[in-house]
This record gives structure tokens, C-alpha cells and sequence, in this order.
């Protein structure tokens, strides 16, 4: 099957973009460079295309119910114009996909993950109740993300909304460059910074408005390369690394937005049982000496003997050193135990450390 193209991929290719197939679309890897793109996120902003991401509009007199069962998190507790961070799970526990609900007057809207689309549609679809109604919004709306300590002042330029006003996960509606907007406090980097989603045909102008007020700045394009080494200095979990069907969400450490108390859902008794008897893994962050880099699927071991797996690793440019992030067996999770990384034929050191391994300096 073809890979799609976001509304921007002429705009990608003229900027010289490395572009690669991703969850069946044509996107960016890198445009001057990934280790480029990251410093420019950390030291000014960076603008994203992250028009692949699935949205989903949910309504009827119970989508709230409906979406305290299929999601972890208590939807309950949002007010309109407060977004939630979540997942849902199968029966067992494992996680389906994480997700980001919006609330907004008369809706929900859910971004989920672009790989994930499909099987997360025929999810809501199979777990479908009356009273609600569930529409598929993905290729009629583009999705940037602004990312950076600078991403205020580009955006508050090309805005009336007072963006000093919106909280950290909380969103308006208003215009960017004359288009309507959604404008979220959300993002997948660390830095502070937005989500922006307008309609396709906004979509270049707005692009390019932002590109133009962002050089002030020096706001550059950023590519898939540089976000996944943004969000694992962070120790963001990324769908098919650190989670999946087979992961249940207190071993990838996200108890904090799983909440057992608001009565039944997917997967609850599962996890219930878990949290009762205590997870057997954990999700931890490792630094490596030098540039040994630990890639997904690489064994921990203790004196030979296998206890983990790595999901994710990289060189990190604002770090400048090797980190690595993995499932350990629960005993030896411990911040400071030393553990060695089969690389190839050799087994390299590494050490247990706190996390996030990044915390922005503002």
C-alpha cells in the first residue's frame, strides 16, 4: 500500500528533509540533522509536523461513561478545555495505546498514537455503547507541535489568544495567522511549549506563519529523529518500545494515571492484581560509558545472567553521554546498581540512574 503524505510534505521536501515511511505515512526524519534539530528544541523551540497522530471525536449522552471504560485515567475529573493524559487497555492489563483526551463543550476529542489508528478505532468500535458516537477526524485535521522556551513568544505573535492564560494541559480555541485553532499546552519533549491542531486547509499557512515569526528565534523544522531523542531524555514512554500489549501499565511506571478507585474498566482487575502482588519488572533508566549505544531488544544482565531488556537508547546531545532506558527485573531496579548491556559479542557497564535523565533549566 502507498504511504500517505501530510498536507505538508511539499514543504518537508523543500526544506531538504530526509523524509522515511512511519505508521504508513511519508514523514521527516531529519531536516540539517537530528543532534541539530534537539539542541535548537532545548535552546530556543522547534516546530514539528505531527499531522500522522489520529484524532477521534467522542459524543453522545455517554461518552463519559463509555470513556471511563476504555481509558485508565478518571475522565471524570477533566473540565472542558483540560486535556488528560492516558492509555487503554485489553482485559489483561496490556496497554492498547496511550492517548491525550481533550475536553471540549460538547465533545471529547482523543490523539492517539499514528501506528496505533486502526487497531485503536476497531477497539472503540468493539467496545462501542449506545448514547455514543464516535467519528474518525485524522485526515481532515494537521497537527504541529511548538516546542521550546521560545515557542510562547513565536506563537503569542501569531495569536489573540493570551497564551500566558493556558495552564500546563490545558487548551483554547482561538485563530493562528487567521486560522482556527486548537492551541494545548501539551507536548513530548519536556520543554514548554504547545500542540496545535487546525483544519488541512489552514494547514501551509499556518506552517509557514510560524516557520517566519520563529526566525527571530532561530525556531527550526524538527524530524522524528530529534523527537525520540527529546522524549528519552525524558524517559517518555513511546508505543511499541516501552509499552504494548504485553506491558501493563504499573511496570512502565504510569500508576500516577492509572486510578483503580473511579470503579471498572479495561483491564482494572488486572492491574489490581498486579499492584496487590507487586509488578516482577520495572521500567528504568541506565547511563552507558562512552558512545556504547544500548538499541531496543539488547539483554541487562548480572554476572552473566539475563534481567532485563532494553526498550530504548541513544547518544544524548544535551547530556552528551550514552543513556538507555529497559524493563529490569523488580530486585535489581535500584538506583546505582551496576549492570552490564550485551552489545554484539561484549558486555558493556551501565549504571541505574534517577530519571528523568534531562530537566530543563527554566
Amino acid at each position: 500500500m502507498e504511504p500517505k503524505k501530510t498536507v505538508l510534505y511539499d514543504r518537508h521536501v523543500a526544506l531538504g528533509a530526509k523524509m522515511v515511511e512511519f505508521a504508513g505515512y511519508l514523514m521527516p526524519v531529519q531536516y540539517s540533522g537530528i543532534i541539530e534539530e534537539h539542541k535548537a528544541v532545548r535552546d530556543s523551540a522547534g516546530l514539528f509536523d505531527v499531522s500522522h497522530m489520529g484524532e477521534f471525536r467522542v459524543q453522545g449522552q455517554n461518552a463519559l461513561d463509555f470513556l471511563q471504560k476504555v481509558t485508565i485515567n478518571d475522565v471524570s475529573k477533566i473540565q472542558v478545555s483540560q486535556a488528560q493524559y492516558t492509555a487503554m487497555c485489553y482485559p489483561d492489563g496490556g496497554v492498547v495505546d496511550d492517548l491525550i483526551v481533550y475536553r471540549k463543550p460538547d465533545h471529547y476529542l482523543m490523539i492517539v498514537n499514528a501506528g496505533n489508528l486502526k487497531k485503536d478505532w476497531e477497539w472503540l468500535q468493539e467496545n462501542m455503547q449506545s448514547g455514543v458516537e464516535c467519528f474518525d477526524e485524522s485526515d481532515e485535521t494537521s497537527l504541529f507541535a511548538l516546542q521550546g522556551r521560545s515557542a510562547e513568544n513565536v506563537l503569542q505573535a501569531l495569536t489573540k489568544t493570551n497564551l500566558s492564560t493556558i495552564k500546563f494541559y490545558w487548551f483554547a480555541q482561538g485563530e493562528i495567522a487567521g486560522s482556527p485553532a486548537m492551541i494545548a499546552r501539551t507536548g513530548y519533549t519536556g520543554e514548554a511549549g504547545f500542540e496545535i491542531a487546525v483544519p488541512n486547509n489552514h494547514a501551509t499557512a499556518v506552517w509557514d506563519a510560524l516557520l517566519q515569526a520563529g526566525q527571530k528565534y532561530n525556531v527550526v523544522p524538527v524530524g522524528l529523529g530529534a523527537r525520540d531523542t527529546l522524549r528519552l531524555e525524558m524517559k517518555y514512554c513511546l508505543y511499541g518500545n516501552e509499552i504494548d500489549a504485553t506491558t501493563n501499565p504499573l511496570e512502565a511506571g504510569l500508576g500516577w494515571i492509572t486510578k483503580l478507585d473511579k470503579g471498572e474498566f479495561n483491564g482494572s482487575d488486572a492491574i489490581r492484581r498486579l499492584k496487590e502482588q507487586k509488578a516482577g519488572r520495572k521500567l528504568i533508566g541506565m547511563e552507558l560509558p562512552g558512545r556504547n549505544i544500548a538499541r531496543h531488544g539488547y539483554e541487562i544482565v548480572i554476572d552473566g545472567v539475563k534481567v532485563g531488556q532494553i526498550t530504548s537508547g541513544t547518544f544524548s546531545p544535551s547530556l552528551e553521554k550514552s543513556i538507555a532506558v529497559g524493563y529490569i527485573e523488580s530486585a535489581y531496579a535500584q538506583v546505582g546498581t551496576e549492570v552490564k548491556i550485551k552489545i554484539r559479542q561484549r558486555e558493556v557497564a551501565a549504571t541505574i540512574v534517577k530519571t528523568p535523565f534531562y530537566s530543563r533549566p527554566y
